[in-house]
């Protein structure tokens, strides 16, 4: 499995091609490098260095790529654990369709949810400072001259999903990447961007917003969202201890959908979150109530990522209740 991270290894900063890759789980700032790496096994894992990355990529048999983005509260080995399983999953539905990419951001879970909440913000924050260097390297490439080989476009579809707090991320990648790289906005770089139980403001799709720039890099944003997600009403609760008081995407939904342009779509997963994943109701994205089962949600964002169409039936319909 290929990934890409911005947290410190235990080796030295400075990106070698070839060396040996660990993860140093005490140190949970966020790297201003960014290193592309194969997982390997028993945590040490191989970095590859960004034009192997992408050349593997180019050269894969998999026709698209679906970029995950996790939640706060994740050490790599459950990144790779989730990731593993959405593989397995769109191998099931349909081989060699969907190759899944973790992008993996340092955050804590050793003094619990809200403890580590306010830390892991400031982190998903500066980690878009990192990660839009990895857009403006997948940009420069793809826009690389096609009569060389080693470096011809890649010409494949990509997809996001981003979980939790990786909504955050992604967010603060994009608003980094249009203020220091970008000259007339954000290009259209996703087929299908997934916000799946999305911990930030409701109201950031909205035209003006800063997660305006999710809508224009994409060409269909899907938010999921579930009212009784425990894990969002943890996240509220750490944000009015901080004295912010905001209902959460993941929550709600869109504030107002009138406002939000229109190739936003949501989707109310309110009857199935909390079966899918007993107490919290937050990861309910991948299996059903059967582990190895698909489950609706999962289903639907492979639907999208199959067809390129959240609601291929109705053009003009831009919500829809899971049940």
């Amino acid at each position: 499995m290929l990934f890409v991270t911005n947290r410190f290894p235990t080796q030295s900063i400075r990106s070698r091609k070839g060396r040996k890759f660990n993860f140093d789980l005490r140190n949970n700032a966020p790297s201003n490098s960014v290193f592309f790496c194969e997982m390997g096994e028993d945590e040490d894992h191989t970095e590859i260095g960004s034009a192997e990355f992408l050349l593997r990529l180019k050269n894969s048999n998999y026709k698209q790529v679906l970029l995950f983005v996790h939640g706060f509260n994740n050490l790599p080995e459950d990144v790779f654990r989730m990731a593993s399983e959405l593989q397995e999953l769109c191998d099931q539905k349909k081989n060699e369709e969907a190759l899944v990419v973790p992008i993996i951001w340092p955050c804590d879970n050793d003094l619990g949810v809200v403890n580590d909440y306010w830390d892991d913000q400031k982190s998903a924050d500066q980690s878009g400072y990192s990660f839009a260097r990895v857009l403006e390297k997948f940009l420069e490439w793809r826009n690389s001259d096609a009569n060389e080989p080693d470096v011809a476009p890649c010409l494949k579809r990509i997809n996001m999903l981003a979980h939790s707090m990786g909504n955050r991320v992604l967010r603060q990648t994009l608003v980094e990447w249009d203020r220091y790289d970008l000259a007339s906005g954000v290009p259209l770089l996703f087929r299908n961007t997934f916000l799946v139980a999305a911990d930030v403001v409701n109201e950031t799709l909205q035209e003006g917003n800063s997660g305006e720039l999710i809508c224009h890099a994409s060409r269909n944003v899907v938010v999921y969202y579930a009212s009784d997600d425990l894990a969002l009403r943890a996240s509220k609760a750490a944000n009015l201890r901080n004295k912010v008081a905001s209902r959460r995407l993941g929550h709600t939904g869109p504030e107002d959908m009138k406002k939000t342009p229109r190739n936003v779509f949501q989707v109310d997963c309110d009857d199935i979150n909390t079966a899918y994943d007993m107490p919290t109701g937050h990861n309910y994205f991948r299996y059903a109530k059967k582990a190895g089962n698909p489950g609706l949600v999962f289903e639907h964002i492979f639907q999208c990522v199959e067809n390129g169409r959240v609601f291929p039936d109705d053009p003009e319909q831009r919500s829809i209740i899971l049940k």
